[in-house]
């Protein structure tokens, strides 16, 4: 059995669980929208534990925020664009990072919403905020390299100009407009799909 499945199937310990309820209280404490309001101590009573007990486990909000980052890690999407984005069908590739990006940003709107909300205010979630958007260019100049090397670039559209316009395609801000605009997931998903093939592939 993979290491991967056996650490799914055992049982938490103490000590992983209580940090599963704190992170859960600053799941919940993000999505009401009073995260950024909140003290480390209503954290630790959200999660029913004392607040010593908190700061065995996370010393700052920048570390509690640090903790919602490292779940985002193994959300499924996010994941699946990691596989995605060098798949031998470059259309696949662009179609499957694009569609990938919007069930993340769905599946986790309400936290996100509220972290890109008070990033002028709250450096916990501005640092969020930039190692997401980090990851994403990252996994965007691979996508990139595949296209070019599979010489599906339009003509006329280099790595730089390809790149910029993926990111304003599979940014969070994007997906916000197209929600706002009463778009449905797949909607969103046609949409920016056929906005980014368009504007890449030749």
């Amino acid at each position: 059995m993979p290491a991967r499945a056996y650490r799914a199937q055992r049982r938490p310990s103490r000590s992983e669980a209580t940090r599963e309820r704190i992170v859960g209280a600053v799941r919940e404490l993000l999505e009401e929208g009073v995260f950024h309001e909140s003290t480390v101590e209503e954290v630790a009573d959200r999660a029913d534990i004392s607040r010593a007990t908190l700061y065995q486990h996370f010393g700052s909000r920048l570390e509690l925020v640090d903790a919602i980052c490292d779940t985002f890690a193994v959300n499924p999407a996010l994941l699946a664009i990691r596989e995605v984005v060098e798949l031998p069908d470059p259309e696949a590739a662009l179609d499957g990072t694009v569609a990938n990006s919007v069930r993340f940003w769905s599946s986790e709107d309400a936290v996100l919403r509220q972290l890109y909300g008070v990033v002028a205010i709250d450096p916990a979630a501005q640092d969020l905020v930039d190692r997401q958007r980090s990851d994403r260019h990252g996994e965007l100049e691979r996508l990139v390299r595949h296209l070019r090397k599979a010489a599906r670039l339009r003509k006329g559209v280099g790595e730089g100009r390809a790149l910029a316009l993926l990111l304003v395609v599979t940014s969070y801000e994007t997906f916000r407009e197209l929600r706002q605009a009463g778009l449905a997931e797949r909607e969103i998903v046609r949409t920016l799909q056929e906005t980014a093939r368009q504007g890449l592939l030749g």
